[in-house]
């Protein structure tokens, strides 16, 4: 898994590219908590555009950075979401969670 980050407009950007599972899910959580602890983000944008798996690992870290998030009145919005990653989303309940966006 490789991750990617750009500030851009209002968002911290965080593109994920590749499989995004228990083995890579450590990884992203460190970023997004280094990003809203240590510099203060309020609002983050997840680009799925390259994201070919996510499994529940991948999924508690982006509820723990819904939450954080929350409590800091921001919004974590999640982009570029393919079919297949759109069901395990609506199978774990995480729809709502999220504001998700077709595209980037």
């Amino acid at each position: 898994m490789e991750i990617l980050t750009e500030n851009k407009d209002d968002f911290f950007v965080i593109k994920i590219v590749g499989r995004l599972d228990a083995s890579t899910s450590n990884d992203l959580e460190e970023k997004v908590l280094e990003a809203i602890e240590d510099n203060g983000v309020t609002n983050m944008l997840i680009n799925f555009d390259e994201l070919e798996y996510i499994s529940s690992s991948g999924l508690r870290v982006l509820l723990v950075a819904a939450k954080k998030l929350k409590v800091k009145s921001g919004i974590i919005k999640i982009c570029g979401m393919k079919s297949h990653i759109r069901e395990v989303f609506e199978i774990a309940g995480f729809t709502p969670l999220f504001t998700i966006e077709d595209h980037c």
